[in-house]
C-alpha cells in the first residue's frame, strides 16, 4: 500500500502498536510518532519511528512535510478515567488541545484522511446501560469530555473542508496480539484483565474490585470487552473506507455483550489455574455501572468482521503475554 503514507501518533502504545503491526504486515508505509511517555520503542516492529511530542507543532509539521503523509491515525492521548477526574487540565491539554493542533496541521498540509481513537466514555451513563451511535453523548468525566470535544472538532472541520474522518468509540479493549508479537506493556494500566493476569502471576499481591454495590446481578460493573486484534482490524477497515471515498463517520467498537468484573475474574482464575486473592474496594470516580455497545453500524458501514469474539481467548492471549513479559 505504498500509495498511502500513514502517520500513527501514539503508535508505541498498547493499541497503537497492534495497529502498527497489522498495517506493517499488510505492507503499509508507516511513520510512528510517539513521545514514549507511556509507549515503548520495542513495541514498534514496523515503519519509521520518530520520537516526538504532539505539543511540538514545528516538529510535527516538519515530519508531515518531509514524510509526505497522506493519512493520520491518532492514538496519542491520556486514557485513565480516575486520573482525569484528579487532573482535568492535563487531560484537556493532551486529549483536546493537542488533538486540535494535530487536526489543524492536517488541514494545513492537505492531509484529508483521519482516524481518531475515541471512547465509549463519551456516552457517560446511558439509562439502559447499552449505547448505540444514536445514544445521547453525556460524558461524566474529563476523559470522556476531552475526547468528545475532539469529535466535535473533527465534525466541524469536515463540514467546512474536504477533510474526512472516522472516529472509533472503543469499549473495553483487552488481550494481546494472537501471535504474541505485541501486548499491553504499561505499568500504570488500569485494565481489569491485565491486572488480573498480573495478580495470577504473582506480580501483584491482590486484585481490587472497585465497587460491589452496583445495581447489577453480582454487584460489580459490567463491561463490553473487545479483543485488541479485532480493534486493529477496525482501523484497517476504516482506512480502506476513507481511501475509497467514504464519508465522515463515528462508530462503536465492541461486541454487544457484557461481562461483570467478577465474571472476568473467574475466567482469569480458570485460565491461569490460580485462585488469587481478590479484595473489596470503593467505587471509582467516573465508573458507570453498565456500559455495553450496540455495534451494528461498524459492520454495516465498514464491513468489519470480528474474529476473536471470545472472552476465554482474550484472557488467554493477555495471560500468555503477561507470562512472556
Amino acid at each position: 500500500m505504498k500509495e498511502m503514507k500513514v502517520l500513527i501518533t501514539g503508535g508505541a502504545g498498547y493499541i497503537g502498536s497492534h495497529i502498527v503491526t497489522l498495517l506493517g504486515q499488510q505492507g503499509y508505509d508507516l511513520v510512528i510518532y510517539d513521545n514514549l511517555s507511556t509507549g515503548h520503542r520495542h513495541a514498534v516492529h514496523y515503519g519509521k519511528f520518530i520520537q516526538g511530542d504532539l505539543a511540538d507543532h514545528d516538529h510535527l509539521d516538519r515530519v508531515m512535510k518531509e514524510e509526505k503523509v497522506t493519512a493520520v491515525i491518532h492514538f496519542a492521548g491520556s486514557i485513565i478515567v480516575p486520573e482525569s477526574v484528579e487532573k482535568p487540565i492535563d487531560y484537556y491539554q493532551n486529549n483536546t488541545v493537542n488533538s486540535l493542533n494535530l487536526i489543524r496541521l492536517c488541514t494545513e498540509n492537505k492531509i484529508k484522511n483521519f482516524i481518531f481513537s475515541s471512547t465509549a466514555a463519551v456516552y457517560g451513563m446511558p439509562a439502559s446501560g447499552v449505547a448505540s451511535e444514536e445514544t445521547e453523548t453525556i460524558p461524566i468525566n474529563p476523559y470522556g469530555r476531552s475526547k468528545l470535544m475532539t469529535e466535535w472538532t473533527l465534525e466541524d472541520v469536515a463540514a467546512a473542508t474536504d477533510f474526512r474522518y472516522v472516529a472509533l468509540r472503543y469499549f473495553n479493549v483487552a488481550g494481546a496480539h494472537v501471535g504474541g508479537l505485541v501486548g499491553q506493556n504499561s505499568p500504570l494500566s488500569t485494565h481489569l484483565i491485565k491486572l488480573a493476569c498480573e495478580t495470577a502471576l504473582g506480580k501483584r499481591p491482590a486484585l481490587t474490585v472497585f465497587g460491589e454495590d452496583y445495581e447489577t446481578p453480582d454487584g460489580s460493573c459490567i463491561r463490553d470487552f473487545i479483543h485488541v486484534d479485532d480493534l486493529a482490524q477496525a482501523h484497517l477497515d476504516a482506512l480502506l473506507y476513507l481511501k475509497n471515498g467514504g464519508e465522515s463517520q463515528f462508530m462503536n467498537c465492541g461486541y454487544g455483550k457484557g461481562f461483570s468484573v467478577k465474571e472476568v475474574i473467574e475466567v482469569v482464575k480458570r485460565i491461569s489455574g490460580v485462585d488469587f486473592k481478590v479484595i473489596k474496594g470503593p467505587r471509582r470516580a467516573g465508573d458507570p455501572p453498565v456500559l455495553i455497545s450496540k455495534a451494528e453500524k461498524i459492520k454495516r458501514v465498514l464491513g468489519w468482521k470480528p474474529q476473536y469474539q471470545d472472552l476465554d481467548l482474550i484472557v488467554k492471549n493477555a495471560y500468555d503475554w503477561e507470562k512472556k513479559r
